[in-house]
């Protein structure tokens, strides 16, 4: 093993960025059609990773799917949403609306650039995808290139893909 440093996990805390004091809203995780709770805690930890906030719809089985799923030891950013009005709001305020979705135009995620602006990752349904009238308030889609039997990857793994990517992380 010459020439590989090992770095202990004191070296690797004291190397990570400080957390935003706040939600400062520059990257949004928004699985805004979701189907399965344990993926929103997931994504939860990997919005506390990227320092990004995740939106979600109040349904009547999110709230405890958090509780559930947040393991971390401080309170997460979350964003209670109406999906579609919501979705408007972020396009008006300037924000770049990004759909996880196979589309005609969509950019795949190795060229992916870092986020510059705030902006919002729409997760679709798992088995429906993004529904078509939220297709029209995308600014653009990135596509997860897969060569598996698989249609699509879970809410958790193409978000976490996708905020790393856009983190600068990856």
């Amino acid at each position: 093993m010459s020439g590989i440093s090992v770095r202990t996990r004191r070296d690797l805390r004291a190397q990570r960025r400080r957390r935003p004091p706040s939600c400062l809203g520059h990257l949004i995780a928004a699985p805004l059609w979701p189907m399965h709770g344990a993926n929103l805690g997931t994504l939860l930890r990997t919005c506390d990773a990227v320092g990004a906030c995740l939106a979600v719809p109040r349904l009547p089985w999110v709230p405890e799917a958090l509780a559930k799923g947040n393991t971390l030891r401080h309170r997460a950013c979350v964003h209670w949403v109406r999906p579609l009005p919501w979705l408007a709001e972020c396009r008006e305020r300037g924000h770049h609306v990004l759909g996880v979705e196979l589309a005609e135009e969509a950019v795949r995620l190795a060229g992916l650039p870092m986020a510059r602006r705030p902006t919002v990752v729409v997760l679709g349904h798992e088995a429906h995808g993004i529904p078509a009238e939220a297709l029209d308030l995308l600014d653009a889609a990135v596509e997860i290139p897969m060569i598996g039997t698989g249609a699509s990857l879970n809410v958790a793994v193409a978000g976490s893909l996708v905020l790393y990517k856009l983190a600068g992380f990856a």
